[in-house]
């Protein structure tokens, strides 16, 4: 069945426009700020595992290696063992040896980050 206005029947919905009248079919791309800051953006992973190849050269001496950054430091135990490594010297403090509550891993990193100040290593864009 045809409509009796034929010039609506022939336009796409407003939200189908591209904005441009250049004739070319694509999808909208998103602005360059959201791509680079996109969760799973190219350089992030390349950054990502080049620092995590990094690590685990420096972990090997000490029999532990990184497979996730977030998951394997979020404990500490990892990184206090990376800084003890890189700086050939004892963390100042205790730490819990088998964090099983959260309490007990941010205290791990804690531990970490006071050991950083006490050092005086400053963290830049971290």
């Amino acid at each position: 069945m045809m409509s009796n206005n034929t010039y609506y029947d022939q336009q796409l919905p407003p939200q189908y426009y591209q904005g441009t009248d250049n004739g070319e079919d694509g999808d909208e791309e998103m602005p360059a700020t959201e791509k680079d800051l996109a969760e799973d953006a190219p350089w992030k992973k390349i950054q990502q595992n080049t620092f995590t190849r990094w690590c685990n050269e420096h972990l090997k001496c000490i029999n532990k290696k990184i497979n996730d950054l977030q998951k394997d430091l979020s404990d500490g135990l990892k990184l206090i063992g990376l800084l003890e490594v890189l700086s050939q010297k004892k963390m100042y403090r205790k730490y819990h040896a088998r964090p099983n509550f959260r309490q007990m891993k941010l205290e791990n990193v804690s531990v970490a980050l006071e050991f950083l100040e006490r050092e005086h290593i400053k963290l830049v864009s971290i």
